[in-house]
């Protein structure tokens, strides 16, 4: 490309399509709410999430080999 190729570049003003898709589906105010704990809290918060998964998939387990 030479100097005097145009090429579209998006403004920050000009709303991308495909994002503005899947922004109709995001819930915003848990964004946010996350967003005002500390770092710490988040990954608590996260550990928290992995062992309420990892008890989950244990009682599947359980529940599968007793029938």
């Amino acid at each position: 490309m030479t100097v005097g190729d145009s090429v579209r570049m998006p403004t920050p003003f000009e709303p991308d399509p495909v994002i503005e898709a899947y922004k109709k589906d995001v819930d915003r105010t848990l964004i946010r709410e996350n967003l005002k704990l500390t770092v710490t809290q988040r990954f608590e918060k996260l550990m928290a999430l992995q062992r309420f998964a990892e008890e989950m998939r244990r009682a599947g387990r359980d529940a599968r080999r007793t029938k």
